[in-house]
């Protein structure tokens, strides 16, 4: 009896979410003091796609003009009480793919340039600063 039937892909499968997520937990790890500290309560969740209400809360047409996503306010705007929505970071496989197709971008560095871009919005810094933190993570 022959033995399972293999297909040889040279480039191997697409990262999984477990991999996108391996990836960003990296990036949030190389994260420096004093912005580490105020991420531990902030969420991380990858999704195939971004959904069509966020799409259009946004302005956006298609699901792969989404690669991330921060949901929450930025430390400055927080009272210091408890409740409401936990702070969460999410990032979209499907467009993160389809961008490292395209720009040919190690995926470990375009994931870690999603994630500060919305570690950026969770402390409310500017595209300047973001750029920095991001030189910071590299």
């Amino acid at each position: 009896m022959p033995g399972p039937v293999t297909r040889q892909d040279p480039y191997g499968p697409a990262p999984d979410a477990d991999a996108i997520a391996a990836l960003a937990q990296a990036a949030l790890g190389r994260i420096p003091e004093p912005f580490a500290r105020h991420l531990a309560g902030v969420a991380l969740l990858v999704e195939e796609w971004a959904d069509d209400e966020t799409l259009a809360s946004l302005g956006l047409e298609h699901p792969l003009d989404l690669t991330g996503l921060y949901h929450g306010l930025p430390v400055g705007e927080k009272d210091g009480g408890a409740g409401g929505t936990p702070d969460r970071i999410l990032l979209y496989r499907r467009a993160i793919l389809d961008e490292w197709a395209e720009t040919g971008v190690r995926l470990d560095d375009l994931v870690a340039h999603v994630v500060v871009h919305e570690v950026g919005h969770h402390f409310g810094l500017s595209d300047e600063d973001m750029h920095a933190l991001e030189d910071a993570v590299s």
